[in-house]
Protein backbone atom coordinates (compact mmCIF):
# COMPACT_ATOMS: atom_id res chain seq x y z
CA UNK A 1 0.00 0.00 0.00
CA UNK A 2 3.19 1.93 0.80
CA UNK A 3 4.51 1.88 -2.74
CA UNK A 4 0.79 2.16 -4.37
CA UNK A 5 0.79 6.25 -2.28
CA UNK A 6 4.48 6.37 -3.23
CA UNK A 7 3.79 5.66 -6.44
CA UNK A 8 0.42 7.65 -6.93
CA UNK A 9 1.86 10.44 -5.43
CA UNK A 10 4.51 10.41 -7.56
CA UNK A 11 2.84 10.42 -10.85
CA UNK A 12 0.23 13.08 -9.75
CA UNK A 13 3.84 15.37 -9.32
CA UNK A 14 5.00 14.35 -12.71
CA UNK A 15 1.25 15.55 -13.95
CA UNK A 16 1.74 18.96 -11.87
CA UNK A 17 5.29 19.56 -13.58
CA UNK A 18 4.07 19.03 -16.64
CA UNK A 19 1.49 22.14 -16.60
CA UNK A 20 2.77 25.72 -16.97
CA UNK A 21 4.33 26.86 -13.42
CA UNK A 22 1.58 29.72 -13.51
CA UNK A 23 -1.54 27.63 -14.33
CA UNK A 24 -1.85 25.91 -10.65
CA UNK A 25 -1.55 28.59 -8.70
CA UNK A 26 -3.39 30.80 -10.86
CA UNK A 27 -6.03 28.21 -10.86
CA UNK A 28 -6.32 27.73 -7.02
CA UNK A 29 -6.39 31.67 -6.08
CA UNK A 30 -9.84 31.42 -8.57
CA UNK A 31 -11.45 29.31 -7.09
CA UNK A 32 -10.32 30.79 -3.80
CA UNK A 33 -11.47 33.59 -4.13
CA UNK A 34 -14.43 33.27 -6.35
CA UNK A 35 -16.33 30.93 -3.91
CA UNK A 36 -18.70 33.21 -1.71
CA UNK A 37 -17.56 36.29 -3.65
CA UNK A 38 -20.81 37.79 -3.00
CA UNK A 39 -21.50 36.32 0.49
CA UNK A 40 -20.57 39.00 2.40
CA UNK A 41 -22.07 43.00 1.97
CA UNK A 42 -20.08 45.49 0.81
CA UNK A 43 -18.49 47.06 3.95
CA UNK A 44 -17.49 50.89 4.93
CA UNK A 45 -14.71 51.34 2.59
CA UNK A 46 -16.53 49.73 -0.29
CA UNK A 47 -19.62 51.80 0.08
CA UNK A 48 -17.30 54.72 -0.44
CA UNK A 49 -15.68 52.96 -3.75
CA UNK A 50 -19.55 52.08 -4.90
CA UNK A 51 -19.87 56.19 -4.62
CA UNK A 52 -16.97 57.33 -5.98
CA UNK A 53 -17.01 54.62 -9.05
CA UNK A 54 -20.42 55.66 -9.82
CA UNK A 55 -19.89 59.55 -10.16
CA UNK A 56 -19.51 61.44 -13.25
CA UNK A 57 -15.71 62.20 -14.42
CA UNK A 58 -15.89 65.72 -13.32
CA UNK A 59 -17.03 64.51 -9.73
CA UNK A 60 -14.26 61.98 -9.40
CA UNK A 61 -12.01 65.33 -10.02
CA UNK A 62 -13.63 67.05 -7.61
CA UNK A 63 -13.33 64.37 -5.15
CA UNK A 64 -9.73 63.63 -5.74
CA UNK A 65 -9.36 67.22 -4.95
CA UNK A 66 -11.06 67.35 -1.71
CA UNK A 67 -10.39 64.36 0.43
CA UNK A 68 -9.33 61.42 -1.79
CA UNK A 69 -6.51 61.89 -4.49
CA UNK A 70 -4.59 59.04 -3.18
CA UNK A 71 -7.27 57.06 -4.57
CA UNK A 72 -8.15 58.99 -7.37
CA UNK A 73 -6.97 56.85 -10.34
CA UNK A 74 -8.36 53.60 -8.81
CA UNK A 75 -11.91 55.04 -8.85
CA UNK A 76 -11.77 56.55 -12.22
CA UNK A 77 -11.00 52.44 -13.33
CA UNK A 78 -13.65 51.39 -11.06
CA UNK A 79 -16.11 54.03 -12.90
CA UNK A 80 -15.34 53.04 -16.34
CA UNK A 81 -15.77 49.41 -15.34
CA UNK A 82 -18.84 50.29 -13.37
CA UNK A 83 -19.88 51.70 -16.82
CA UNK A 84 -19.37 48.14 -18.47
CA UNK A 85 -20.23 45.26 -16.07
CA UNK A 86 -22.59 47.23 -13.64
CA UNK A 87 -22.45 47.83 -9.63
CA UNK A 88 -23.67 44.55 -8.12
CA UNK A 89 -21.40 43.36 -5.31
CA UNK A 90 -20.33 40.52 -7.51
CA UNK A 91 -19.15 42.76 -10.42
CA UNK A 92 -17.74 45.55 -7.84
CA UNK A 93 -15.43 42.81 -6.65
CA UNK A 94 -14.17 41.13 -9.55
CA UNK A 95 -11.33 42.98 -10.92
CA UNK A 96 -9.97 42.16 -7.48
CA UNK A 97 -10.17 38.65 -8.05
CA UNK A 98 -8.87 38.66 -11.65
CA UNK A 99 -6.13 40.75 -9.91
CA UNK A 100 -5.32 38.26 -7.42
CA UNK A 101 -5.48 35.19 -9.68
CA UNK A 102 -3.05 37.23 -11.71
CA UNK A 103 -0.53 37.87 -9.19
CA UNK A 104 -0.54 34.09 -7.76
CA UNK A 105 0.70 33.29 -11.68
CA UNK A 106 3.09 36.12 -11.57
CA UNK A 107 4.63 35.08 -8.06
CA UNK A 108 5.10 31.59 -9.54
CA UNK A 109 6.69 32.73 -12.39
CA UNK A 110 8.97 35.31 -10.28
CA UNK A 111 10.10 32.16 -8.21
CA UNK A 112 11.05 30.03 -10.84
CA UNK A 113 13.32 33.10 -12.13
CA UNK A 114 14.84 33.90 -9.05
CA UNK A 115 15.25 30.28 -7.73
CA UNK A 116 13.48 27.17 -9.24
CA UNK A 117 10.20 25.99 -10.65
CA UNK A 118 9.54 24.12 -7.08
CA UNK A 119 9.77 27.67 -5.26
CA UNK A 120 7.33 29.10 -7.82
CA UNK A 121 5.12 26.53 -7.97
CA UNK A 122 4.61 26.28 -4.10
CA UNK A 123 5.34 29.95 -3.61
CA UNK A 124 1.88 30.47 -5.79
CA UNK A 125 -0.22 27.81 -3.97
CA UNK A 126 0.81 29.14 -0.83
CA UNK A 127 -0.19 32.31 -1.52
CA UNK A 128 -3.26 31.62 -3.08
CA UNK A 129 -4.88 29.70 0.32
CA UNK A 130 -4.08 32.60 2.37
CA UNK A 131 -7.27 33.93 4.39
CA UNK A 132 -5.60 37.27 3.31
CA UNK A 133 -5.62 36.55 -0.49
CA UNK A 134 -9.16 35.79 -0.32
CA UNK A 135 -10.20 38.83 2.03
CA UNK A 136 -8.28 41.50 -0.64
CA UNK A 137 -9.23 39.33 -3.65
CA UNK A 138 -12.68 39.95 -2.41
CA UNK A 139 -12.98 43.82 -2.20
CA UNK A 140 -13.75 46.75 -3.85
CA UNK A 141 -10.38 48.19 -3.13
CA UNK A 142 -7.02 48.66 -4.73
CA UNK A 143 -5.25 46.61 -2.36
CA UNK A 144 -5.29 43.22 -4.99
CA UNK A 145 -4.33 45.13 -7.82
CA UNK A 146 -1.48 46.93 -6.29
CA UNK A 147 -0.31 43.35 -4.81
CA UNK A 148 -0.69 42.14 -8.80
CA UNK A 149 1.77 45.04 -10.24
CA UNK A 150 4.55 44.50 -7.07
CA UNK A 151 4.62 41.51 -7.85
CA UNK A 152 4.48 42.12 -12.20
CA UNK A 153 7.33 45.21 -12.04
CA UNK A 154 9.33 43.03 -10.11
CA UNK A 155 9.11 40.07 -12.17
CA UNK A 156 9.98 43.02 -15.30
CA UNK A 157 12.93 44.24 -13.16
CA UNK A 158 14.24 40.88 -13.11
CA UNK A 159 14.48 40.24 -16.68
CA UNK A 160 15.01 43.65 -17.85
CA UNK A 161 18.25 43.27 -15.62
CA UNK A 162 19.00 40.23 -17.22
CA UNK A 163 18.66 40.93 -20.62
CA UNK A 164 18.67 44.46 -20.75
CA UNK A 165 16.74 46.28 -23.51
CA UNK A 166 14.49 49.06 -23.77
CA UNK A 167 11.37 47.59 -24.45
CA UNK A 168 11.53 45.60 -21.36
CA UNK A 169 12.42 48.91 -19.51
CA UNK A 170 9.54 50.27 -20.52
CA UNK A 171 7.86 47.76 -19.36
CA UNK A 172 9.23 48.01 -15.90
CA UNK A 173 8.22 51.94 -16.60
CA UNK A 174 4.67 51.28 -16.83
CA UNK A 175 4.55 48.40 -14.30
CA UNK A 176 6.07 50.57 -11.45
CA UNK A 177 4.23 53.99 -12.51
CA UNK A 178 0.52 52.19 -12.34
CA UNK A 179 1.32 50.81 -9.35
CA UNK A 180 2.04 54.30 -7.94
CA UNK A 181 -0.89 55.75 -9.48
CA UNK A 182 -2.95 52.72 -8.16
CA UNK A 183 -1.51 52.51 -4.24
CA UNK A 184 0.74 55.33 -3.46
CA UNK A 185 2.23 52.77 0.08
CA UNK A 186 3.28 50.12 -2.59
CA UNK A 187 5.88 52.56 -4.31
CA UNK A 188 7.84 51.54 -1.16
CA UNK A 189 9.04 48.38 -3.37
CA UNK A 190 11.41 50.78 -4.72
CA UNK A 191 13.19 50.55 -2.50
CA UNK A 192 14.22 47.20 -2.82
CA UNK A 193 14.29 47.48 -6.74
CA UNK A 194 16.48 50.73 -6.37
CA UNK A 195 19.21 48.31 -3.75
CA UNK A 196 18.69 45.25 -5.92
CA UNK A 197 19.78 47.83 -9.16
CA UNK A 198 22.46 49.12 -7.04
CA UNK A 199 24.17 46.36 -6.00
CA UNK A 200 23.82 44.33 -9.72
CA UNK A 201 25.64 47.23 -10.85
CA UNK A 202 28.47 47.43 -8.18
CA UNK A 203 29.12 43.99 -7.94
CA UNK A 204 27.75 42.29 -10.55
CA UNK A 205 23.99 40.35 -10.99
CA UNK A 206 25.04 36.95 -9.71
CA UNK A 207 25.88 39.09 -6.27
CA UNK A 208 22.46 40.75 -6.50
CA UNK A 209 20.18 38.10 -6.18
CA UNK A 210 19.21 38.24 -9.95
CA UNK A 211 21.29 35.34 -11.16
CA UNK A 212 21.92 36.62 -13.94
CA UNK A 213 25.74 36.35 -15.62
CA UNK A 214 27.64 37.43 -17.89
CA UNK A 215 27.63 40.99 -18.51
CA UNK A 216 29.89 44.13 -19.09
CA UNK A 217 30.55 46.55 -16.65
CA UNK A 218 29.61 49.19 -19.36
CA UNK A 219 26.14 46.89 -19.75
CA UNK A 220 25.78 46.88 -16.03
CA UNK A 221 26.71 50.99 -16.06
CA UNK A 222 23.22 51.14 -18.71
CA UNK A 223 21.19 49.06 -16.42
CA UNK A 224 21.93 51.69 -13.66
CA UNK A 225 21.19 54.86 -15.59
CA UNK A 226 18.17 52.91 -17.91
CA UNK A 227 16.69 51.98 -14.44
CA UNK A 228 16.93 55.65 -13.21
CA UNK A 229 15.08 56.69 -16.51
CA UNK A 230 12.58 53.97 -15.56
CA UNK A 231 11.71 55.60 -12.22
CA UNK A 232 10.94 59.19 -14.06
CA UNK A 233 7.48 58.76 -15.36
CA UNK A 234 6.88 57.62 -11.88
CA UNK A 235 8.00 61.34 -10.34
CA UNK A 236 6.09 63.10 -12.79
CA UNK A 237 2.69 61.35 -12.84
CA UNK A 238 2.84 59.57 -9.09
CA UNK A 239 4.53 62.38 -7.67
CA UNK A 240 1.92 65.06 -7.55
CA UNK A 241 -0.41 62.62 -6.40
CA UNK A 242 1.53 62.05 -3.45
CA UNK A 243 1.68 66.38 -3.05
CA UNK A 244 -2.06 66.14 -2.85
CA UNK A 245 -2.28 63.32 -1.11
CA UNK A 246 -0.31 64.26 1.41
CA UNK A 247 -2.64 67.46 2.18
CA UNK A 248 -5.51 65.82 2.48
CA UNK A 249 -4.07 63.64 5.63
CA UNK A 250 -5.87 64.77 8.44
CA UNK A 251 -9.12 64.12 6.53
CA UNK A 252 -8.57 60.71 5.19
CA UNK A 253 -6.55 59.26 8.20
CA UNK A 254 -8.11 60.98 10.98
CA UNK A 255 -8.67 57.56 12.38
CA UNK A 256 -4.97 56.20 12.84
CA UNK A 257 -3.37 56.68 15.24
CA UNK A 258 0.89 56.16 15.47
CA UNK A 259 2.86 52.92 14.82
CA UNK A 260 4.12 51.32 18.30
CA UNK A 261 6.59 48.35 18.28
CA UNK A 262 3.57 46.03 19.13
CA UNK A 263 2.03 46.86 15.77
CA UNK A 264 5.21 45.49 13.84
CA UNK A 265 4.41 42.03 15.75
CA UNK A 266 0.70 42.04 14.82
CA UNK A 267 1.46 42.62 11.09
CA UNK A 268 2.03 38.80 9.84
CA UNK A 269 -1.27 37.99 11.22
CA UNK A 270 -2.93 41.17 9.70
CA UNK A 271 -1.49 40.85 5.88
CA UNK A 272 -2.33 37.56 6.42
CA UNK A 273 -6.11 37.63 7.98
CA UNK A 274 -4.98 34.49 10.46
CA UNK A 275 -2.47 35.30 13.17
CA UNK A 276 -1.56 31.40 12.53
CA UNK A 277 -1.00 31.41 9.98
CA UNK A 278 0.26 34.77 9.47
CA UNK A 279 2.68 33.10 12.17
CA UNK A 280 3.64 29.78 9.81
CA UNK A 281 4.39 31.67 6.52
CA UNK A 282 6.62 33.96 8.77
CA UNK A 283 8.41 30.88 9.96
CA UNK A 284 8.89 29.13 7.00
CA UNK A 285 9.89 31.94 5.17
CA UNK A 286 12.93 32.54 7.52
CA UNK A 287 13.70 29.14 6.96
CA UNK A 288 13.81 29.92 2.63
CA UNK A 289 15.75 33.18 3.50
CA UNK A 290 18.42 30.98 5.03
CA UNK A 291 18.30 28.50 2.32
CA UNK A 292 18.79 31.13 -0.46
CA UNK A 293 21.86 33.44 0.98
CA UNK A 294 22.54 36.14 -1.84
CA UNK A 295 19.76 35.15 -4.00
CA UNK A 296 17.18 35.70 -1.02
CA UNK A 297 17.97 39.62 -1.27
CA UNK A 298 15.34 40.67 -3.80
CA UNK A 299 12.35 39.19 -2.02
CA UNK A 300 13.95 39.62 2.08
CA UNK A 301 14.11 43.66 0.94
CA UNK A 302 10.55 43.48 -0.55
CA UNK A 303 9.29 42.65 2.37
CA UNK A 304 11.58 44.56 4.91
CA UNK A 305 12.10 48.03 3.61
CA UNK A 306 8.11 48.49 2.52
CA UNK A 307 7.12 47.41 6.49
CA UNK A 308 10.57 49.52 7.84
CA UNK A 309 9.80 52.61 5.53
CA UNK A 310 5.77 52.65 6.38
CA UNK A 311 6.61 51.99 10.38
CA UNK A 312 9.32 54.69 10.58
CA UNK A 313 7.01 57.19 8.76
CA UNK A 314 3.93 55.66 11.07
CA UNK A 315 5.75 56.36 14.00
CA UNK A 316 5.99 60.00 13.03
CA UNK A 317 2.78 60.63 11.33
CA UNK A 318 -0.63 58.87 11.25
CA UNK A 319 0.21 56.24 8.52
CA UNK A 320 0.19 52.54 9.75
CA UNK A 321 -2.54 50.71 8.59
CA UNK A 322 -1.84 46.97 8.00
CA UNK A 323 -3.41 46.26 4.97
CA UNK A 324 -2.06 48.93 3.34
CA UNK A 325 1.46 46.16 3.12
CA UNK A 326 -0.80 43.61 1.82
CA UNK A 327 1.62 43.68 -1.48
CA UNK A 328 4.76 42.51 0.56
CA UNK A 329 2.91 39.24 0.73
CA UNK A 330 3.74 37.37 -2.19
CA UNK A 331 7.39 38.14 -1.82
CA UNK A 332 7.10 36.40 2.03
CA UNK A 333 5.28 33.82 0.05
CA UNK A 334 8.27 33.21 -2.53
CA UNK A 335 10.75 32.83 0.35
CA UNK A 336 8.43 30.44 2.32
CA UNK A 337 8.71 28.74 -1.41
CA UNK A 338 11.91 28.92 -1.66
CA UNK A 339 12.00 26.61 1.86
CA UNK A 340 9.11 24.21 0.65
CA UNK A 341 11.30 23.79 -2.84
CA UNK A 342 14.02 22.24 -0.43
CA UNK A 343 11.88 19.07 1.00
CA UNK A 344 10.18 16.28 -0.93
CA UNK A 345 6.89 17.28 -2.77
CA UNK A 346 4.04 15.83 -0.47
CA UNK A 347 5.87 17.27 2.19
CA UNK A 348 5.71 20.95 0.35
CA UNK A 349 2.00 20.27 -0.39
CA UNK A 350 1.40 19.27 3.10
CA UNK A 351 2.48 22.41 4.34
CA UNK A 352 0.46 24.30 2.11
CA UNK A 353 -2.44 22.16 3.00
CA UNK A 354 -1.94 22.77 6.56
CA UNK A 355 -2.03 26.67 6.06
CA UNK A 356 -5.43 26.25 4.38
CA UNK A 357 -6.57 24.55 7.07
CA UNK A 358 -5.56 26.63 9.37
CA UNK A 359 -7.29 29.59 7.75
CA UNK A 360 -10.47 27.88 7.45
CA UNK A 361 -11.98 29.61 10.34
CA UNK A 362 -11.05 32.87 9.19
CA UNK A 363 -11.78 32.29 5.36
CA UNK A 364 -15.34 31.28 6.60
CA UNK A 365 -15.83 34.52 8.78
CA UNK A 366 -14.42 36.97 6.09
CA UNK A 367 -17.22 35.68 3.55
CA UNK A 368 -20.07 37.05 6.72
CA UNK A 369 -18.46 39.75 7.23
CA UNK A 370 -15.69 42.13 6.08
CA UNK A 371 -15.88 44.62 8.99
CA UNK A 372 -13.46 44.61 11.68
CA UNK A 373 -13.91 42.69 14.45
CA UNK A 374 -15.55 40.43 12.67
CA UNK A 375 -17.87 39.96 15.82
CA UNK A 376 -19.30 43.45 14.75
CA UNK A 377 -21.10 43.28 11.68
CA UNK A 378 -23.38 45.80 10.22
CA UNK A 379 -26.39 44.82 8.17
CA UNK A 380 -26.99 47.34 5.55
CA UNK A 381 -28.79 45.29 3.93
CA UNK A 382 -31.17 44.20 6.76
CA UNK A 383 -31.69 47.65 7.47
CA UNK A 384 -32.87 48.46 4.00
CA UNK A 385 -35.08 45.73 3.19
CA UNK A 386 -36.89 47.51 6.54
CA UNK A 387 -37.29 50.52 4.77
CA UNK A 388 -38.32 49.10 1.70
CA UNK A 389 -40.91 46.83 3.15
CA UNK A 390 -42.72 49.70 5.08
CA UNK A 391 -41.74 52.89 2.73
CA UNK A 392 -45.28 55.20 1.67
CA UNK A 393 -44.66 57.89 -0.93
CA UNK A 394 -43.65 61.19 1.15
CA UNK A 395 -41.49 59.39 3.30
CA UNK A 396 -38.59 60.84 4.65
CA UNK A 397 -35.36 59.42 6.11
CA UNK A 398 -32.48 60.80 8.26
CA UNK A 399 -29.03 58.96 9.32
CA UNK A 400 -27.19 59.92 12.19
CA UNK A 401 -24.73 60.20 12.81
CA UNK A 402 -23.96 61.62 9.28
CA UNK A 403 -20.38 62.09 9.43
CA UNK A 404 -19.02 58.63 10.31
CA UNK A 405 -16.82 56.02 8.04
CA UNK A 406 -19.61 53.56 8.95
CA UNK A 407 -21.15 55.61 5.89
CA UNK A 408 -25.34 54.70 6.67
CA UNK A 409 -26.74 56.44 3.92
CA UNK A 410 -24.75 54.63 1.39
CA UNK A 411 -25.12 51.90 2.93
CA UNK A 412 -29.12 52.06 2.79
CA UNK A 413 -29.23 53.47 -0.89
CA UNK A 414 -26.75 50.88 -2.25
CA UNK A 415 -29.63 48.54 -1.37
CA UNK A 416 -32.50 50.79 -2.05
CA UNK A 417 -32.96 51.90 -5.87
CA UNK A 418 -35.69 54.24 -4.79
CA UNK A 419 -35.13 55.25 -1.06
CA UNK A 420 -36.83 57.62 1.01
CA UNK A 421 -36.33 61.27 0.34
CA UNK A 422 -32.91 62.35 2.55
CA UNK A 423 -34.80 64.89 4.21
CA UNK A 424 -31.63 66.89 5.79
CA UNK A 425 -29.26 66.62 2.77
CA UNK A 426 -28.82 70.30 1.44
CA UNK A 427 -25.87 69.25 -1.01
CA UNK A 428 -25.27 65.55 -1.82
CA UNK A 429 -21.59 63.98 -1.86
CA UNK A 430 -20.90 64.46 -5.74
CA UNK A 431 -21.95 67.89 -5.99
CA UNK A 432 -19.59 68.60 -2.56
CA UNK A 433 -16.64 66.60 -4.00
CA UNK A 434 -17.07 65.01 -0.50
CA UNK A 435 -17.42 61.43 1.27
CA UNK A 436 -20.32 63.05 3.20
CA UNK A 437 -23.61 64.98 2.20
CA UNK A 438 -23.79 68.54 3.66
CA UNK A 439 -27.08 68.63 6.14
CA UNK A 440 -29.61 71.37 6.84
CA UNK A 441 -28.43 73.92 9.59
CA UNK A 442 -31.98 74.61 10.60
CA UNK A 443 -32.86 70.40 10.82
CA UNK A 444 -36.49 71.88 12.16
CA UNK A 445 -37.57 74.17 9.11
CA UNK A 446 -35.85 70.78 7.14
CA UNK A 447 -38.13 68.30 8.74
CA UNK A 448 -41.53 70.85 8.72
CA UNK A 449 -44.72 68.93 6.58
CA UNK A 450 -42.72 65.44 6.84
CA UNK A 451 -45.50 62.61 7.85
CA UNK A 452 -43.12 59.91 8.79
CA UNK A 453 -39.26 59.76 9.09
CA UNK A 454 -37.51 56.87 8.64
CA UNK A 455 -34.50 57.07 11.20
CA UNK A 456 -31.19 54.90 10.94
CA UNK A 457 -28.69 55.27 13.97
CA UNK A 458 -25.43 53.19 14.48
CA UNK A 459 -25.88 50.91 17.41
CA UNK A 460 -28.58 49.31 18.78
CA UNK A 461 -30.82 51.33 20.79
CA UNK A 462 -34.52 50.62 22.49
CA UNK A 463 -35.20 54.53 22.24
CA UNK A 464 -33.17 55.36 18.53
CA UNK A 465 -34.22 59.24 19.44
CA UNK A 466 -32.17 59.26 22.61
CA UNK A 467 -28.98 58.90 20.34
CA UNK A 468 -29.55 61.61 17.67
CA UNK A 469 -27.57 64.51 19.20
CA UNK A 470 -27.99 68.22 18.73
CA UNK A 471 -30.38 70.24 16.63
CA UNK A 472 -30.97 67.75 14.91
CA UNK A 473 -31.84 65.41 17.83
CA UNK A 474 -33.86 68.11 19.54
CA UNK A 475 -36.63 68.44 16.13
CA UNK A 476 -37.01 65.24 16.03
CA UNK A 477 -37.95 64.76 19.54
CA UNK A 478 -39.95 67.90 19.32
CA UNK A 479 -41.96 66.93 16.30
CA UNK A 480 -42.17 62.67 16.09
CA UNK A 481 -42.57 59.99 18.13
CA UNK A 482 -41.15 56.33 18.16
CA UNK A 483 -43.50 53.89 16.53
CA UNK A 484 -41.45 51.00 15.96
CA UNK A 485 -38.09 49.98 16.34
CA UNK A 486 -36.17 46.93 14.32
CA UNK A 487 -32.45 45.90 15.45
CA UNK A 488 -30.23 44.66 12.85
CA UNK A 489 -26.51 44.10 13.81
CA UNK A 490 -24.43 47.37 14.13
CA UNK A 491 -27.29 49.54 13.39
CA UNK A 492 -31.15 50.17 14.59
CA UNK A 493 -33.94 51.37 12.16
CA UNK A 494 -36.79 53.45 13.96
CA UNK A 495 -40.00 54.68 11.99
CA UNK A 496 -40.74 58.08 13.48
CA UNK A 497 -44.49 59.78 12.90
CA UNK A 498 -46.24 62.97 13.77
CA UNK A 499 -48.07 62.69 17.22
CA UNK A 500 -51.87 63.21 16.34
CA UNK A 501 -53.27 66.01 17.02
Amino acid sequence: MGGLSDKSSGAAWDHLRRLPVWLPPALVTLAVTVTGLGSAQLWRDELATWSAATRSPTDLARLADTIDAATGPYYLLMHVLTRIVGDSTIALRAPAVLAMTVAAGLLAVLGAQLVDRRCGLFAGLLFAVLPGTSRYGQEARPYALATMLAVLATLLLVTALRRPTWARWAGYAAAITALGLIHLIALTVLAAHALVVALAWWRGPADAGVGTRGHTTVVRDRRLWRWVVAVVPVVLLAGPLLVKARTQQSRQLNWVGLARLDDLTALPGGVAQSSVVGGLLLGVAALGTARLGRRALLPVSAVLLPVLLLFAAGAAVPLWVPRYLVFVVPFACLLAGAALAAVAAPAALAVVVLAGLLGLPDQAALRRTHEWPRNAPVDYAGAARVIGDGQRPGDAVVYSPRHSWLFLDLGIEYHLHDPPRDVLVTEDEARRGDLWAAECPQPAQCLAGTPRVWLVVTGRHTDPLTAVPGAKGDALRAQFTVTQVWPRPGLTVALLTRPAS
